[in-house]
């Protein structure tokens, strides 16, 4: 999210940089797997996947790029090639991979470059990082079939999985934490705004 917004976001929030303390990674325990998708601002993107029926847990994190153990602040200043991204620990009884593609589109707007809503910077990009080749081509099918439905380039990156590197503790939850200044960030960035623009209204969960 832009350091302005963030800041105010965090000044209200009380929270300081200077306690940052990264979260654990979480690993998929028996019967689950995991999945990472990078949405743009991850606070926004936990939120989404949090309410999917069959996910477990949500963690945001940084991943895509060169720099071991990046914190926020580097990540934010460009130049880490991170994106900023949420690692999915779900149940695939409950839910498929191919589930979570379809989620995940309608959750970001596939067709700018190296940015999503008020937020730019490759760190903020769109990107599918896949753990094997049946992830592989399942998000490259589902990328041409959101091509053809949108009929515009999608610039969604998909890429294999490196190493997830979990956020600080305060990104964590933050919309479940901090409601009022995730919602206050969510709106004036314009994210629900510019989907329904591009995807329609979200149907009602039944």
């Amino acid at each position: 999210m832009p350091r302005l917004l963030l800041g105010f976001a965090l000044l209200l929030a009380g929270l300081g940089f200077a306690s940052a303390q990264m979260a654990p990674l979480p690993q998929p325990g028996p019967g689950q797997a995991a999945a990472t998708f990078a949405g743009g601002c991850f606070w926004c993107t936990e939120s989404d996947f949090d309410h999917v029926k069959g996910v477990i847990s949500t963690t945001s994190g940084y991943i895509g790029g060169k720099v071991a153990n990046p914190t926020y602040e580097q990540v934010s200043g460009g130049g880490t090639g991170h994106a900023e991204a949420v690692l999915v620990i779900y149940d695939p009884s409950k839910v498929s991979y191919k589930q979570l593609l379809t989620h995940y589109w309608r959750t970001v707007d596939p067709t700018v470059k190296d940015r999503q809503f008020c937020d730019g910077g490759n760190q903020y990009r769109t990107a599918i990082f896949v753990n094997n080749d049946e992830e592989r081509k399942l998000a490259e099918v589902s990328k041409k079939e959101v091509e053809a439905e949108l009929k515009k380039p999608i610039y969604t990156q998909i890429a294999a999985a490196g190493t997830f590197y979990p956020a600080e503790e305060y990104h964590q939850d933050f919309y479940k934490k901090n409601p009022t200044k995730y919602k206050f960030y969510r709106w004036n960035c314009g994210r629900d705004q510019r989907l329904e623009q591009i995807w329609g209204k979200p149907k009602e969960a039944s």
